[in-house]
């Protein structure tokens, strides 16, 4: 093809190939941090290899899930503090892996952005990565697309895919198995983990509070945006060895919607979940939230995880051999209700 004069490039149009290119390069080694048995992330092919065999499974379900981090970017973008958002991508994915009895096992991811900048997409990519490792499974791939036009300058959004498995009979929630009297164990979230952003971004505006200000309910160790921007908590390790030993009969990911409306999506029809409010004391975060925004006790649990990530069906004798399984793991876990009949 010859070279005509005065002829656009696509460098003119807004996309920088050789930016994605040396994003490329400079995540190398970040995949390759996130090997495991069954998959060694090579970045650059069409696609990813994982042998399932070598990942130790007999009778395999495959478990896909896909997700994002919401308007937790939106103070991410306008406090230029990108290094934790990518824990959040995996989290609110391998998370809800955990909700099928699955273990993760790949992870890719898609940002999309209007320019790219590279310190910027390299610590989202290296907090993706970071999360990967803290999940066990491996960055195997992904997608980096600058469109200019479709987002404005560095704005950016991502999404994240995962696949997971579970031998047959280890699939949740096991509904057969639960029966009014089952406890409900509740592991103590990192704060509002990737959910209810729009409402917390209003209640900031409403305090009148700039983001560098120490957090009201940090003591001053942080500042708000620090402290709002502590990225979700991944249970996966210390929940799979529950999950393998049979003790769980079903688990609730505590994400949008809140305590009211994740819980059910685990529970056999005819029981519903009878929460002891008391047993736990309202983290100082969702406090804050609560009184500054004038919030309802209904909107906070029907919005917020109100301090609880994960919620496990349990039955009354495994109980203490899960509660001290996961204490031992540096959970901070404790029964907060039980299976009712409806």
């Amino acid at each position: 093809m010859s070279d005509r004069p005065n002829g656009l490039t696509y460098a003119q149009a807004g996309v920088d190939i050789d930016a994605g290119n040396a994003l490329v390069e400079r995540i190398k080694p970040l995949a390759r941090s996130t090997a495991r048995p069954g998959a060694t992330p090579s970045l650059g092919g069409f696609g990813a290899l994982f042998d399932l065999k070598a990942a130790g499974y007999d009778d395999p379900l495959l478990v896909t899930t896909t997700d994002g981090v919401g308007t937790k970017l939106k103070l991410a973008i306008e406090t230029g503090r990108h290094d934790t958002v990518g824990i959040d991508l995996v989290a609110m994915c391998v998370n809800d892996l955990l909700a099928q009895g699955a273990e993760p096992l790949l992870f890719l991811d898609y940002y999309a952005t209007g320019k790219l900048e590279l310190e910027a997409a390299a610590a989202v990519i290296a907090g993706i990565a970071e999360g990967c490792r803290q999940a066990g499974c491996a960055l195997v791939g992904g997608e980096t697309a600058e469109m200019p036009g479709m987002y404005s300058g560095g704005d950016y959004d991502m999404a994240g895919f995962c696949v997971g498995a579970v031998d047959r009979d280890k699939v949740l929630p096991r509904l057969s198995d639960q029966k009014a009297g089952d406890l409900l164990i509740g592991l103590a979230s990192s704060g509002p983990h990737s959910n209810g952003y729009s409402l917390v971004r209003r209640i900031v505006e409403r305090s009148g509070l700039a983001w560098d200000a120490p957090a009201p309910f940090a003591d001053g160790e942080q500042t708000l945006a620090e402290a709002l921007l502590t990225p979700t908590r991944i249970y996966v390790k210390t929940v799979l060895p529950q999950l393998k030993a049979g003790r769980i009969a079903g688990l609730a990911h505590i994400t949008g919607g809140g305590l009211t409306e994740n819980p059910p999506r685990a529970i056999a029809e005819g029981l519903v979940p009878r929460f002891d409010w008391s047993a736990w004391t309202l983290p100082p975060v969702f406090e804050w939230l609560q009184q500054t925004g004038g919030v309802s006790e209904q909107e906070m649990r029907r919005t917020f995880n109100c301090g609880l990530g994960l919620v496990l069906i349990v039955s009354p004798g495994d109980v203490a051999e899960v509660l001290e399984g996961l204490v031992r793991a540096d959970e901070d876990a404790f029964v907060v209700g039980e299976l009712a009949k409806a």
